[in-house]
């Protein structure tokens, strides 16, 4: 396994956490005007498209078990890889929890995904659970395409960057948008309690979902 794509996963995913955690933990309640969830959504959206830029080229920029997972069902990724990857991606959300726990400011939730009482429209767990599927699986059809063969390489992070930030706007009042394991992981562990409990639910809906989606952009997209 290569060192480099290793730290690249870890680094990249740590600056997706981080963009998440900063903007949900400070920009709602800034002095200026709050940014909501259009400010949450930009910063992800606009984080993974550059860092999909600057080490992309190393690791494959996938910053996500999910998308790990996916590309593997999809024929895109060696099976044989997939486990260091998403060690490093988790390591790398943890990281980026841990400094923002030193920040603090945090919120008793640490921005954890959730039903519930952790849902902002108190959605149930199947509801949850199909929205965070079927986004997941839209997530790795657009990835699939935009990084097939004669796809368009240079414009690829910012089509995949762009869904992220859609897929936010439209799931953050759900489930708080996970369709990233190690993004769930993360301040599940800072948070504890009922976070730590619902967290398998951000695990199985977002892998079944990315590798439906790599199996299905396979299928759609590959001569």
């Amino acid at each position: 396994m290569n060192s480099r794509a290793i730290a690249a996963e870890a680094s990249g995913t740590f600056m997706l956490m981080a963009s998440v955690l900063g903007a949900a933990f400070y920009s709602f309640g800034a002095p200026a005007g709050a940014a909501g969830i259009l400010g949450v959504a930009l910063s992800i959206g606009c984080t993974v498209m550059v860092m999909a830029y600057a080490v992309g080229h190393i690791s494959g920029g996938h910053f996500n078990p999910a998308v790990t997972l996916g590309l593997v069902a999809g024929g895109r990724f060696e099976a044989s890889k997939a486990v260091p990857y998403i060690i490093a991606q988790v390591v790398g959300a943890l990281a980026a929890c841990g400094v923002f726990s030193l920040v603090g400011h945090t919120g008793a939730t640490f921005a954890a995904n959730g039903y519930g009482e952790l849902s902002m429209l108190k959605a149930s767990l199947t509801e949850v659970f199909i929205l965070e599927t079927v986004l997941t699986a839209f997530f790795l059809v657009v990835i699939m395409g935009v990084t097939r063969a004669n796809g368009p390489a240079l414009l690829a992070p910012v089509a995949i960057g762009l869904t992220l930030t859609a897929i936010h706007l439209m799931s953050i009042p759900i489930s708080n948008t996970s369709v990233n394991p190690a993004r769930s992981f993360g301040p599940a562990i800072f948070a504890g309690g009922e976070a730590l409990t619902q967290v398998w639910v951000f695990w199985a809906a977002p892998i079944l979902g990315g590798v439906i989606g790599g199996l299905f952009g396979k299928w759609l997209l590959e001569d």
